[in-house]
């Protein structure tokens, strides 16, 4: 981070000019840094949303929306997705670069190594509802992890930080598949320690003592690139939540448990689904055969249907994880026979109008990854309500990535932002009888 510039912010209100440094990173934009403007003008910046302020300073995860790129430590997403799986893409989220083959054998060791949780962990799961969503589960058992495992709890240990990476990394599919398991009905299936990771995750999703699973290398694959797609995304919404809480010195289980609460919201992790539950609304009313009557409603002011699974806040173009969800979707539909499903041929007559139509070219709203990864994750037999907590699972390694990073830099700070106060100015109580 070096700092050619400086930028100069004057006022018309009397108040003298501030210069501020601009500091210049490998790649994107510049940032202004305005840390000492309210000591030197008495006054802040008011950005709701953060869309234009840069909260810190990161190495990990870089996105050029204007031409739909995405890198994982300085690797592109595309290279990423068909010449790694998802542990070599943990590894390189949390070191730095990716892994040699004894780097990538003795991670992979130790992540299986820490596959099984806490046999009283499973008592956790008696206290919920038998229809309690999911999402709900997992933040309840992942924020209780930190009552499990008390040795690596001090954040200024870089080991204890190293071990509490494993831990998190190893356990999520475990829990995601109790969480699972609890709402079917069906017995915990413990962790297989001869699979891999993915491989083991679908059977402890899919599979029962009454017979040994079988995971099919196709679609073993196709869950594997869901993970390495949705691993980290810079500084969206959970990240965020999840540097804001460790900025107070919470245990990681804690922070990373903030970070699922958020993913939790429709507009940031439950998109996929809200995109599957469109073009079922679409299927039931007609198919193919009422695209273009949903495309007229879509683009129409007064009225409420909103398009899913297409635009970004950060992709101005074409999101580069779509294209290979799209490639992952062909091929888990031709491994299952399900060439012709109705719902990926009404996905593929959706995206060629919203490609070719001026008014969704002119906004910019291409298919996102949302669009195509519900539907692959319908057709491996993962039911809707689940989708959300596939996504925490792949996006756990990115959280405490992100967190680790903020521990590590030497001026961190808790997180405190400010306000635009537009409230009632100062007044006194009256007794009572007054008021």
């Amino acid at each position: 981070m070096t700092t050619p510039h400086k930028a100069t912010m004057s006022f018309s209100d009397g108040t003298p000019s501030v210069d501020f440094p601009v500091y210049k990173g490998t790649i994107g934009p510049d940032v202004v840094d305005i840390r000492k403007l309210y000591g030197a003008s008495g006054k802040f910046t008011f950005d709701p949303g953060f869309l234009s302020t840069a909260a810190c300073e990161s190495k990990i995860t870089y996105i050029d929306g204007d031409v739909g790129e995405l890198l994982y430590r300085g690797y592109p997403i595309e290279q990423i997705a068909v010449n790694c799986d998802y542990l070599e893409s943990c590894y390189l989220l949390l070191n730095g670069d990716l892994p040699n083959p004894s780097q990538k054998k003795d991670f992979e060791h130790r992540v299986t190594m820490h596959t099984m949780v806490h046999e009283q962990m499973s008592r956790f799961f008696q206290g919920f509802r038998r229809d309690a969503h999911p999402m709900a589960i997992l933040v309840g058992c992942v924020g209780a992890l930190s009552a499990f495992y008390h040795d690596s709890l001090d954040i200024q240990n870089p080991e204890h930080r190293f071990i509490s990476a494993i831990r998190l990394v190893a356990k999520m599919p475990t829990l995601v598949a109790m969480a699972y398991k609890y709402s079917a009905g069906q017995p915990f299936m413990y962790p297989k320690n001869d699979l891999s990771y993915s491989a083991n995750f679908m059977r402890m999703m899919f599979g029962t003592p009454c017979e040994e699973y079988k995971p099919n290398e196709v679609l073993v694959r196709a869950l594997d690139r869901i993970l390495i797609l949705h691993a980290d995304h810079e500084q969206n919404a959970s990240t965020s939540t999840v540097r804001l809480a460790g900025s107070s010195g919470a245990n990681p289980f804690a922070c990373i448990a903030a970070g699922i609460a958020t993913l939790w919201g429709p507009a940031h992790g439950g998109a996929n689904e809200a995109c599957l539950q469109m073009l079922d609304g679409i299927q039931a009313r007609g198919g193919v055969a009422k695209i273009g009557e949903f495309v007229a409603q879509v683009k129409d002011k007064n009225s409420s249907v909103k398009l899913m699974g297409f635009g970004h806040r950060v992709y101005k173009n074409y999101d580069p994880r779509a294209k290979l969800m799209r490639e992952t979707c062909y091929e888990v539909l031709a491994e299952l026979g399900l060439e012709n499903d109705p719902s990926f041929a009404l996905a593929m007559a959706l995206e060629k109008i919203a490609l070719e139509d001026d008014y969704f070219v002119q906004r910019k709203l291409y298919p996102n990854v949302d669009f195509y990864s519900g539907i692959v994750q319908k057709a491996l037999g993962i039911p809707t309500s689940m989708f959300t907590c596939i996504f925490a699972l792949a996006r756990t390694v990115g959280w405490i990535a992100q967190w680790n990073e903020m521990i590590s830099e030497p001026d961190q700070k808790i997180g405190r932002p400010r306000q635009l106060f537009s409230g009632p100015v100062r007044r006194d109580v009256k007794p009572i009888g007054n008021r």
